[in-house]
């Protein structure tokens, strides 16, 4: 450490300014409280103080680009430096964008630096990914980095990392990074770009095919949910066909239930018919609602069912619903579907008579077995079960949610700091 960084660190009553770090900027940079210090003087420094700083950056700035601190200096002269600042150091990028694009920081330079640099640099830069797609995909990193492509470059110019998918949904989509790319952002390319010719051939004709699949893995249940989601009437009931015949077997099932739900909610009521005919089953002696009722995980469909179902099919359910509440509140999730009848009988009770709930039939949720909440623990969600856009670095977990109560768990949390400019989110040791 240098007497002028050590100065600074140490001597609270001296002022300094970005002038009084002449020949010490690297190293400013690379420190916690320097980096820190230099961004937020460059928020309103003077263009040629500025320009004192970049004229040491930039000889450095493959180094700092992927030093804890340092690439926050670098962003930050992406973020908010002049047009000739931003083409040096985009040049400095080029050669090098694979490797950065698997360095837990460098990955967070190449993102700001798609989101600022024109057309022509952004694809000089991506050109560098192609025939390393897959690599990228797959890494903690450099899966943000084809994420930031996908959002960022024209799709004209990027052909060549959805075609890479051509082939692997199913493996990408199970994969606790891949299906990041999959999931939140080559859905969306493919839903607004391809024709319909396109998407038969390409990447949503393997999701829907391999739904089943897809629908009981940890990860590629997010996928499936995304397209019920986000998809068209035609997606939506593709997927329905691929899981019909399964549908109590999937109910069960603890990622797979997820996804079961997603399809109540954005599926038509005559799709809707056809899963609850299956949950009926064909007599009252083979009635798979029964011990659906009383899953730690299809009683959350249930629960959903009775949720979104229309007038008719609630009626429909809770007629044979009524001849199991007694039994239901012996057990844990089986106090769950009492509780959210009861939810119903209160707020209408014109429902519950044409239901035939007596009052005396309705057991409540408090008696016998342990105490739980009728509403399943927050899961990740197809929308944000892969953590923010733009993430990376070395906290980019992947956590699986806890056993027991929770479905669809699995979902790849993101905890890396966002490729945005900001204080350096690690603690010096």
């Amino acid at each position: 450490m240098s007497p002028l960084l050590e100065e600074f660190k140490n001597n609270k009553a001296r002022r300094f300014e970005l002038g009084d770090l002449a020949e010490h900027v690297v190293e400013f940079s690379s420190d916690q409280h320097g980096s820190r210090f230099i961004q937020q003087k460059l928020e309103t420094a003077a263009p040629e103080d500025a320009q004192l700083v970049f004229d040491e950056v930039l000889p450095a700035a493959h180094a700092l680009m992927t030093d804890v601190f340092g690439n926050y200096v670098v962003q930050k002269f992406l973020a908010n430096g002049t047009p000739e600042q931003i083409d040096a150091i985009a040049g400095e990028l080029k050669g090098h964008v694979l490797s950065l694009s698997l360095q837990m920081y460098g990955c967070r330079v190449i993102q700001k630096a798609l989101e600022v640099i024109d057309e022509d640099a952004q694809c000089a830069l991506v050109a560098e990914l192609e025939g390393h797609v897959s690599r990228c995909v797959r890494d903690q990193n450099g899966n943000h980095v084809v994420q930031k492509c996908i959002e960022c470059v024209a799709p004209a110019k990027i052909q060549f990392i959805v075609e890479a998918f051509y082939g692997n949904v199913l493996s990408l989509s199970t994969h606790p990074y891949g299906c990041r790319v999959i999931q939140a952002r080559s859905i969306h390319w493919v839903l607004e770009h391809c024709t319909p010719e396109q998407k038969s051939e390409g990447i949503m004709d393997e999701i829907l095919r391999e739904a089943t699949s897809l629908a009981q893995d940890q990860y590629g249940n997010y996928v499936v949910q995304h397209v019920l989601q986000h998809g068209g009437e035609g997606e939506r009931k593709t997927i329905l066909q691929t899981l019909a015949g399964q549908i109590v077997l999937l109910a069960q099932h603890k990622f797979a239930s997820n996804v079961i739900e997603k399809c109540l909610t954005y599926c038509g009521a005559s799709e809707r018919q056809i899963m609850i005919d299956e949950m009926l089953g064909k007599t009252d002696e083979n009635e798979p609602l029964q011990a659906m009722m009383k899953d730690q995980f299809a009683n959350y469909v249930v629960q959903k069912l009775l949720e979104v179902c229309d007038d008719g099919q609630r009626d429909q359910l809770l007629t044979r619903m009524r001849v199991h509440l007694g039994n239901l509140k012996k057990f844990t999730y089986g106090k769950h579907i009492v509780a959210r009848v009861e939810k119903f009988v209160a707020s209408a009770s014109t429902a519950a008579n044409s239901a035939g709930i007596e009052p005396a039939a309705t057991a409540t949720a408090s008696e016998g077995g342990e105490d739980q909440d009728d509403a399943r623990p927050a899961a990740g969600s197809a929308e944000t079960g892969f953590g923010e856009e733009g993430d990376g670095g070395e906290d980019d977990a992947q956590l699986s949610s806890s056993e027991g109560g929770k479905s669809g768990g699995g979902g790849a949390e993101a905890y890396g700091a966002s490729a945005d400019v900001g204080e350096p989110a690690v603690s010096a040791s």
